[in-house]
């Protein structure tokens, strides 16, 4: 493929094709004449979609989607029914049982459907006939193990079922009486830890609590026997932690075993990236590592359906949890050796893998520019053919007859189901949200480029009101990751559309170190935290502002979390003329105390350096030193759950603003972690974002020409 960073008039033209499409394809919502701004009480209700799973025979794709109550913002799971092949089908809510939720969905060889459910009390899993085209049967309860189950995955002839769930790594059933937690002594309340992890991402660790996977057999829709652990002498989480799932466990077809993915859980594991694949047989024996020679991450495993391939993705560099992800091959009985690197030409990264029925292609997804496509990855040359138009691809499920099923979401619409046929036409089959975008307004989005640092090319977005008139002040909104996207996808955390709603003309920026651009791109932040992404930012600010005369340069207000939220404390110190005020959630403000105190320590000794005592120039970046230029309005928020980015991060600065009578607010939530997940407090979030940025800007104030 050749660098989309190159031809910028062909990108152009490329990008006017997809938003077409887009709109053809329901991704652009047309609204009515009575829509009215996007609030975020919308966003904490909206509907979304969980799983997908088409039937078999190809008819029916059952989904779950997460409902929230408007009153309580109580959220639920329910399942649906729909007919794939019809035009005008309808989809059908199947399995409602008052006050429990059903997810997770997936049909068996014989057209059943099995699922997880509460209905119980805790979480197990359930099995119900379809009959009658769109109606089920009475719901059978499949499992009562002592444990709840996290997930599932079929064996290809549905005689087999491999669940997974937090279970003590002495305990040799699917759940025991004792917890197998080695913290806890007792007879106090105190927590012992002789190793690092001692928590992660949101809660404290376990020790002797892993996530691990038990087989079962299946006999007339219920589990059978005691069930095999999977893991055999082996120690560490699978699916892994804290963003594993059921896309790291596969069966192999034909035969009596499963492949699934795991990081070793010993005293190195908070600097290591060494995620493994590793095949077991059902009975949990022979477990062996098929990926032993690589240090990096191994992951994504997936069999061809005759079993004879193994495909998955594959990391080179140990320690970087944002390197390269490249599609590899290998056939049955051949060493690891001998593996193929499918898409070693292809500069991007993967981020899900699936054969198509008939073994020639795998359907992968993969950050592009801004958006996040379904490519087809031609087995016998590593060809790569993009799939679908603008938009972010979630899951794709290929079908006999060429086509394929696969959920997307936009900048304008939360997730639905869409189906591309074999000659490329796109139909939209769900739109779960469909009446109540229609009573949201619309934005406008508008795609920029212009030479960043190094004068290399960089992409960036504006989003507004459609329509809207006179002047807008700006919001610029910074990613975090760093290494991500503020792409064309929907978030229910930080939404653009919703950030536009109130009269802000939001802008995006994809600076160096983000991802879709090659992986040199993403690498180009390494080291340099607070440099090239500065300058593209700084020069972002101004090519927006000729691109859009609608913005009004001299309102703005920056805003973002985590690297986002570092990057307001960096700006700070370091841009403070620009803005009228800064919005920093879950952001760095000593690099020093966060390298000594986050949990996950790869992620910044490999940006950084290394250990802070060891890095040439550890106080280069670091925005505590850059305190004297302070003194922009900013709003701290901070999740008191998060150890990714400890909230003292958020309390330190605010310390600083107080001290030195900068107006300033501290908002910590005590039920948050590093995103804040609840409705009540996403709606007090936004509240809180809108009234700072409409009292540093005064939105809608000025009256003025637009374009």
């Amino acid at each position: 493929m050749s660098d989309s960073r190159a031809k910028p008039v062909a990108m152009t033209k490329f990008f006017k094709i997809f938003t077409t499409a887009l709109f053809l394809t329901g991704a652009i919502v047309p609204t009515l004449a009575s829509a009215r701004p996007m609030t975020a009480e919308d966003l904490a209700t909206l509907k979304r979609m969980g799983s997908v799973s088409v039937s078999p025979d190809e008819k029916w794709a059952a989904y779950d989607v997460t409902e929230t109550q408007p009153e309580t913002y109580e959220r639920s799971n329910a399942l649906y029914l729909l007919e794939i092949d019809a035009a005008d089908a309808t989809p059908v809510r199947i399995l409602d049982v008052a006050g429990k939720s059903e997810h997770s969905p997936a049909f068996a060889p014989d057209g059943s459907l099995y699922y997880l459910s509460d209905a119980s009390g805790s979480e197990q899993l359930w099995h119900a006939d379809i009959i009658s085209g769109d109606k089920v049967g009475k719901p059978v309860q499949a499992s009562e193990l002592k444990a709840d189950i996290a997930g599932f995955k079929l064996s290809q002839t549905g005689k087999q079922i491999a669940l997974w769930g937090e279970i003590a790594r002495d305990c040799p059933t699917f759940g025991c009486e004792e917890s197998g937690n080695r913290a806890e002594p007792g007879p106090g309340t105190g927590r012992e830890y002789d190793e690092l992890f001692i928590r992660h991402w949101s809660s404290w660790e376990t020790p002797g609590n892993y996530s691990r996977i038990f087989a079962f057999g299946l006999e007339d829709g219920k589990i059978t026997g005691e069930g095999s652990a999977l893991d055999g002498d082996l120690i560490g989480d699978s699916p892994s932690k804290p963003f594993g799932g059921g896309e790291e466990i596969t069966w192999v077809p034909g035969e009596d075993g499963v492949f699934f993915a795991l990081r070793v859980a010993d005293r190195n594991e908070p600097k290591s990236t060494n995620i493994d694949i590793y095949g077991a047989k059902a009975d949990g024996n022979e477990t062996v590592n098929f990926t032993a020679n690589n240090k990096a991450t191994d992951t994504l495993p997936a069999f061809s359906s005759d079993g004879q391939w193994l495909a998955w993705a594959a990391m080179e560099r140990p320690g970087y949890e944002a390197d390269r992800l490249v599609v590899k091959l290998r056939k049955q009985g051949s060493d690891e050796d001998e593996a193929i690197a499918l898409t070693k030409d292809w500069d991007r990264s993967v981020g899900s893998i699936v054969w198509t029925p008939d073994n020639k292609y795998l359907i992968v997804t993969a950050q592009e520019v801004l958006d996040h496509p379904a490519f087809a990855v031609e087995v016998e040359t590593g060809k790569v053919t993009r799939l679908t138009a603008g938009g972010n691809v979630g899951t794709t499920i290929p079908l006999q007859d060429g086509s394929l099923i696969y959920t997307m979401n936009s900048l304008q619409a939360p997730t639905d189901l869409y189906r591309r046929a074999a000659d490329g036409t796109v139909r939209q089959l769900t739109n779960i949200n469909g009446r109540e975008l229609a009573q949201i307004d619309a934005v406008d989005i508008k795609r920029f480029d212009f030479a960043g640092a190094d004068g290399e090319q960089v992409w960036g977005q504006i989003i507004k009101p459609q329509g809207a008139s006179g002047k807008l002040p700006m919001a610029f909104l910074v990613h975090g990751g760093p290494q991500g996207s503020f792409g064309n996808s929907w978030s229910t955390r930080w939404n653009p559309k919703l950030m536009a709603a109130p009269g802000y003309a939001v802008v995006t920026v994809d600076f160096h170190g983000s991802i879709g651009y090659g992986q040199k791109f993403t690498d180009s932040i390494n080291l340099d935290w607070g440099g090239k992404p500065l300058e593209d930012l700084k020069k972002g600010y101004e090519a927006a502002l000729k691109t859009d005369p609608q913005i009004d340069g001299e309102r703005s207000c920056a805003l973002g979390g985590s690297y986002g939220g570092y990057m307001m404390n960096w700006i700070a110190g370091n841009w403070p003329d620009r803005f009228d005020c800064l919005i920093t959630h879950a952001g760095v403000f000593d690099l020093r105390a966060m390298a000594l105190s986050t949990e996950e320590l790869w992620f910044d000794q490999w940006d950084h350096g290394g250990n802070w005592w060891t890095r040439p120039s550890p106080e280069k970046w670091n925005p505590v030193n850059k305190i004297a230029n302070w003194k922009t309005p900013t709003l701290f928020i901070h999740g008191e759950k998060d150890f990714r980015i400890p909230y003292t991060q958020s309390i330190m600065p605010f310390t600083v603003a107080q001290e030195m009578d900068i107006p300033s607010k501290l908002l910590i939530f005590p039920d948050e972690n590093h995103w804040v997940l609840k409705g009540k407090n996403s709606v007090q979030w936004y509240r809180a974002v809108f009234n700072w940025m409409d009292k540093w800007t005064a939105a809608g104030d000025q009256e003025g020409e637009g374009e």
